[in-house]
């Protein structure tokens, strides 16, 4: 009992033995997507103001561009992680490879555009 039929155990269609370890790093990078954006409402908040030159010179500190950047690399990966879920259950057909890997491609460039723009301001001070 739960071994499937013998056909699908010759297709492979059996489980992957991946879901608990999907479903961590979904929980994971919810949390640590909660705390880091509470960090960074707290600190857009203190402020002085709002202007360029103050957000520039805010994320310029070391203080602000390492949690910024760790926002960012988990708000990408909690993505791909869900829309990867997603493509998995409704795409069926050889569609689904294809656009997982788009999913892996547009996820991994936008996480590294995103994070080189918030060093490139930490160690120059001027954006891209």
């Amino acid at each position: 009992m739960g071994n499937g039929t013998s056909i699908g155990r010759v297709r492979g269609l059996g489980s992957a033995k991946q879901g608990t370890h999907h479903w961590w790093h979904q929980r994971l990078t919810a949390g640590s997507n909660l705390l880091l954006l509470l960090w960074f409402l707290f600190s857009i908040a203190m402020l002085p103001s709002y202007d360029f030159a103050s957000l520039t010179k805010w994320l310029s500190s070391g203080w602000a561009a390492l949690p910024m950047a760790l926002l960012i690399a988990t708000l990408f990966y909690h993505a791909r992680l869900g829309l990867q879920v997603v493509i998995e259950d409704y795409q069926h057909d050889e569609t689904r490879v294809v656009l997982l890997v788009v999913l892996n491609l547009l996820t991994a460039l936008g996480a590294g555009l995103a994070i080189f723009s918030i060093l490139r301001i930490a160690f120059t001070g001027t954006p891209a």
